[in-house]
């Protein structure tokens, strides 16, 4: 009996990872979206007239068994990937590429929602079930639609070959990063390393029946190397073999995947009968063209770049007292944290003490309950996907039941780098019932070691307060179609709640909620704080230059009107890179190779969604400025106008709704210290 294919017959209706084997993922999917289909058909064949009801409706609950099996075999492809499950994830993509044409190119089922749209203005529909409406009309015509029937074969084609060329692109870059390790047996060669990070790399040599001690290309273990080790050959093989992911002219080299990846987004937009992947994307976010993103990262650049200039001397200067006297990109973090020690007095070893796991982690629960009167109980009577998992009933108040939330923290062989919010269940309205979603997060943060906890570095803090930002836009959703649910929205507004919860960790009122010494239980020092808030700004100018040559370098692959010209990867990066580029190139590395967010993950052509989104986060945390950080008429027009509705209304609309008007650049560029 395959257990995907049965009803999850589970307390809150959770996943039972563990009954699921792989094998029963290949099958649950054929036969999933044989059900998916043939509930579609019946609704393309209805022969009575179409209405929302029986066509637009119909359609948003179809095919629930298919996404519940593609959430949880995609999510472990991520999270808990093997040999086996990378392999049946480039067998099911094309037979899913196939099915999601099929519904796209029905001219059945297209002509029935083509008749509601034309007759929209006769209908008495609310804002939620218009959005439902232009959004799969959209859907269909933005899919191929409108296309004739050889073009549209060429669009399935180009559709099946895209799937499969992104999965092996994060194949290649998660095996490239399992494949190197830095062994080290000279402990001379470990000055400068924290004792904590010194304990972990014992710990993974151990695991691995070594002698010594191992580093890797997982962030935990990377960057406190790349931080801290003051054996600068070392720091460069490290930031080599990094740079280096899948531009190595081996078998897991990304180079022509990237080049096909491209082109075939080029084809598929001008078939659609857009200029380039990037107007395609773009008709459908708040930012609407190339022209207004580019406008947008050029302003920011022309305001940034004087700022990142002075940085960069700042850092320069102080490697030059090292006798350093050309610096290199595995200079930059080394130097850049002693010059934050000399200016604040202030390293992540001492904040680490403050900032252990468990505290954050309860921290954020308490934060979020005093803004949106929430309950988090660990729970352990519901199946996890790997035994380091933790899980949570999320309640609210008055007792409701509001969500189930994983959280994965630990870096692992199967678990791909970063950190990232995900959901096994959205939520949505049905016969009368509020169906609650199933969200998670997945991190990747220092383990704990034999003698200490896990103690999280300031930049590992914000990013799980980050991915709670997002979770909670998960959990609080409450609309009445899952495709319209939590993050359903535009992917340049989606990083507004993740990005305005890392605020809070800048806030002495906040922290005093959690930063507590692991040993002793002392609440951090006002000094401390003090310090955090007064390093907020440290080197800003360069971390936005950072995110701006991103931005710009996903612009130039997918805004160039011939991509098919392109026969060189590094080399169009470096003319991406030209006005931004800061430290002497490497040329070993190549960024495109293992850019994940914008080949493997949606970020196409919305890289720069990243910093529209902090222009809109330092405006909305204004208003919480303005009256306190838990002030609880803010934090409930925040939850009723953004949290709640998803992607219910165009996203400008809402933010007016919560702030009244239209963000604001200049909060950015003043919390940034640009101005």
């Amino acid at each position: 009996m395959n257990p995907l294919l049965q009803d999850f017959n589970t307390k809150y209706s959770t996943a039972p990872f563990s009954k699921i084997k792989n094998e029963h993922f290949k099958p649950a999917f054929e036969k999933s979206i044989q059900l998916a289909k043939a509930e579609i058909n019946k609704i393309a064949n209805n022969k009575k007239l179409p209405s929302f009801k029986n066509t637009l409706e119909a359609l948003e609950f179809t095919g629930q068994k298919l996404d519940r099996v593609s959430s949880i075999f995609f999510n472990l492809n991520s999270a808990e990937t093997n040999d086996e499950i990378q392999k049946i994830a480039q067998e099911v993509s094309p037979l899913l590429s196939d099915f999601a044409n099929d519904i796209r190119l029905n001219e059945n089922l297209f002509n029935r929602i083509k008749a509601i749209h034309d007759d929209k203005s006769n209908l008495d529909l609310n804002a939620e079930q218009d959005m439902l409406l232009d959004k799969n009309y959209k859907a269909f015509v933005r899919n191929g639609a409108n296309l004739n029937k050889v073009d549209k074969e060429k669009l399935r084609k180009i559709d099946k070959e895209l799937s499969k060329l992104s999965l092996q692109f994060g194949e290649n870059v998660l095996a490239e990063t399992n494949d190197f390790e830095l062994l080290i047996t000279d402990n001379e060669q470990l000055k400068g390393l924290p004792e904590g990070t010194i304990e972990a790399a014992k710990m993974l040599a151990k695991e691995k029946e070594k002698e010594g001690w191992i580093f890797t290309l997982d962030y935990p273990s990377y960057v406190p190397f790349m931080t801290y080790a003051d054996d600068r050959k070392l720091r460069k093989k490290m930031a080599i073999a990094f740079g280096a992911k899948a531009f190595k002219n081996n078998e897991q080299d990304n180079q022509k995947i990237v080049l096909n990846i491209v082109k075939l987004r080029h084809q598929r937009a001008n078939l659609l009968g857009y200029k380039t992947h990037a107007h395609f994307v773009l008709e459908e976010r708040m930012a609407e063209t190339p022209d207004k993103v580019t406008e947008f990262l050029n302003d920011l650049l022309v305001k940034a770049k004087p700022a990142a200039e002075k940085d960069f001397s700042e850092v320069v200067s102080i490697a030059k007292k090292d006798c350093i006297k050309n610096i290199q990109k595995w200079d930059g973090t080394y130097y850049s944290e002693k010059l934050k020690k000399k200016l604040f007095d202030l390293d992540d070893e001492q904040l680490k003490p403050y900032f252990k796991l468990e505290n954050v982690i309860d921290g954020v629960f308490t934060i979020a309950g005093k803004l949106y009167d929430l309950k988090f109980e660990e729970i352990f009577s519901i199946d996890k996907y790997h035994k380091d998992v933790k899980t949570y009933k999320v309640t609210n108040n008055n007792g409701d039941f509001i969500a189930i939330f994983y959280a994965d923290f630990f870096p692992r062989k199967g678990k791909r780098n970063g950190a990232w919010m995900t959901s096994y269940k959205d939520q949505w309205k049905l016969n009368g019932e509020n169906s609650r979603p199933h969200i998670s997060i997945v991190c990747n943060f220092t383990k704990p070691t034999e003698t200490k906890p896990s103690l999280l570095t300031f930049n590992e803090v914000t990013t799980l307060f980050h991915e709670f930002g997002h979770a909670l836009h998960g959990m609080l959703a409450n609309t009445s179609y899952p495709s319209l649910s939590g993050t359903h929205v535009y992917w340049d507004f989606v990083e507004l709640p993740s990005q305005i919860f890392e605020n809070w960790c800048y806030e002495k009122d906040a922290l005093d909620l959690f930063a507590k010494h692991y040993k002793t239980g002392e609440i951090i020092p006002i000094e401390l704080v003090q310090k955090i808030k007064d390093s907020a700004n440290f080197l800003e100018g360069m971390a936005t230059m950072r995110q701006l040559s991103f931005g710009l370098l996903d612009m130039g692959w997918h805004a160039g009107e011939s991509p098919e010209t392109i026969k060189n990867v590094k080399d169009f990066e470096l003319k991406a890179f030209a006005e931004t580029q800061l430290y002497p190139d490497v040329a070993e590395n190549c960024m495109s190779t293992s850019f994940s967010h914008i080949f493997q993950g949606g970020y196409s052509s919305g890289y720069y969604s990243y910093k529209w989104a902090e222009v809109l986060d330092a405006d909305a945390f204004e208003a919480f400025k303005e009256k306190g950080i838990f002030d609880k008429e803010t934090a409930t027009k925040f939850k009723e106008n953004i949290l709640s509705k998803g992607g219910t209304e165009k996203p400008m609309e809402l933010y007016k709704k919560f702030r009244g008007k239209e963000p604001s650049v200049d909060a950015l560029l003043k919390r940034a210290g640009l101005i």
